[in-house]
């Protein structure tokens, strides 16, 4: 017919349609699945995060405990602003992604390579804290996020403090890259439990918590303040320590830490 274009089935511009409609078919797919799962993407990375806080703070996380539920109940989610230790009361904390404000030049600064030694590169202005509340209302845990860098990745995890904000409680790294068997073994329960009891700051109030090389004995000077290391991991381990003094030294949580303990912030929501 006069001013239509017929294309034989056996031709090159036949095959090239059919491939062109079937990618926008699989495209169209793929695109409206990706917009449907989303919103059940969201809810399950909220579960598990705060799955990971309530493991951390010693409460019931498994697969037959409602975690939203504990969580509701037991943790007040709270946004510090990190130079000054105060409260933002106008942030909600589940709302706010600490990782996209660490990259964005108005919620973040850039920090100094002197006192970057997370190497992070940049911290944003103001960090997530989650205070852990007992039967009774009162202050019980207090459950930090904290990041740096090990041998091949950046490092995810929470450390939880007691209410002196000074004696470890328990601490769980849920995102990492290091060496399976070495460096991975910072997810293993039994190094985790070492953790527990240990002191951060030293008399001076300097941070003294480190993960040290080999193992802490009864002999060892100022057991309190070390952890033992990763065998085969020695980076990843320096990695952790250095995590731990970023973060709870003065660019991190220690104004916050400092005024949780001597009683100048109310930890009351």
């Amino acid at each position: 017919m006069p001013g239509i274009i017929s294309f034989s089935r056996d031709g090159i511009g036949y095959i090239v349609v059919i491939a062109l409609a079937v990618c926008l078919v699989c495209s169209v797919l793929v695109a409206s699945a990706a917009t449907f799962l989303k919103p059940m993407q969201t809810v399950n990375a909220k579960a598990d995060r705060r799955s990971n806080i309530l493991e951390v703070a010693g409460l019931p996380a498994g697969p037959d405990v409602d975690v939203n539920e504990v969580f509701r109940e037991r943790i007040d989610a709270r946004v510090v602003d990190l130079s000054s230790g105060e409260f933002v009361e106008a942030r909600e904390a589940e709302n706010f992604d600490q990782r996209a404000a660490a990259s964005d030049p108005d919620q973040s600064v850039k920090i100094p390579p002197a006192r970057d030694v997370a190497d992070i590169k940049r911290r944003a202005k103001n960090a997530e804290v989650y205070l852990v509340k007992d039967e009774n209302g009162e202050l019980e845990t207090i459950v930090l996020p904290v990041h740096g860098y090990g041998l091949w990745s950046t490092m995810y995890g929470f450390l939880a403090l007691a209410p002196d904000a000074n004696t470890v409680k328990g601490i769980k790294y849920y995102e990492q890259g290091e060496t399976p068997g070495l460096g991975g073994e910072i997810e293993n329960p039994r190094w985790r439990a070492k953790w527990d009891g240990k002191k951060v700051y030293g008399e001076s109030g300097e941070v003294q918590l480190s993960v040290i090389k080999g193992s802490v004995g009864s002999n060892t000077p100022n057991a309190e303040y070390k952890v033992d290391g990763l065998s085969g991991a020695t980076l990843t381990s320096r990695g952790v320590s250095n995590t731990i003094h970023y973060w709870l030294g003065e660019n991190g949580f220690k104004p916050l830490l400092k005024k949780l303990r001597d009683g100048d912030l109310a930890a009351q929501g």
